[in-house]
């Protein structure tokens, strides 16, 4: 069995993982989603900077548990979270601003092909980060990771809707597929920003049961 230091280490190249995966996938779909007016893609990009802030604070929490486990969030973890959760309401007015517009213009994307591909993707690479963090938060016996593997199922939800409205969208040409589909982000993107102002209160709260 791995010595606690090496799983820490493994745990703390996870969240660097999840930060570095975040920032490409940001800008490539932001790229994309603004060239092909895909208001979801668009969202989808902001949300992943986001995650990023998120990330960060989730970097330091586990510097901190692997150095004291039984310590409480620092100063920084908790503006870490009240940043994170306030982004994710802006985003969430954002889109639902988006939505009005596109409704009052009947607007339709160019394409939703690459909302398809990076959707696809990010399925992939979120759902084994997500197996990943579980598993050495289970060797760890950490709750903090754990229920941080467990939030990342929320960007495997935002990965699915992303793929459905893209599919709805490339197969049917139905014209409010990218509407369903930002409306779905508008919710996640919400459900975070609650539970980031949740866990800076210290409430033990995870984004699994928060859903369920």
């Amino acid at each position: 069995m791995e010595p606690d230091t090496s799983l820490y280490k493994r745990a703390y190249r996870l969240s660097i993982f999840t930060i570095i995966y975040n920032i490409i996938e940001g800008i490539v779909s932001i790229i994309l989603g603004y060239d092909n007016q895909t208001l979801t893609l668009f969202g989808f990009g902001i949300d992943s900077f986001i995650e990023v802030m998120s990330g960060i604070g989730i970097a330091v929490m586990i510097l901190r548990i692997s150095q004291n486990p039984d310590s409480l969030k620092n100063k920084f973890e908790i503006t870490a979270l009240k940043i994170t959760g306030t982004a994710f309401y802006m985003l969430s007015a954002g889109l639902f601003l988006g939505i009005v517009l596109n409704i009052i213009h009947k607007h339709r994307p160019e394409t939703t092909f690459w909302g398809i591909i990076i959707s696809l993707i990010s399925i992939i690479v979120m759902t084994w980060l997500m197996i990943a963090k579980k598993k050495v938060g289970k060797q760890l016996n950490s709750e903090p990771i754990i229920s941080d593997g467990n939030c990342t199922k929320i960007c495997v939800y935002m990965s699915i809707v992303l793929l459905v409205s893209s599919l709805l969208n490339e197969l049917t040409g139905f014209i409010y597929a990218d509407v369903i589909g930002t409306l779905g982000l508008i919710y996640f993107s919400f459900t975070e920003g609650k539970e980031a102002f949740e866990k800076a209160k210290g409430k033990l709260c995870c984004c699994e049961d928060c859903l369920a």
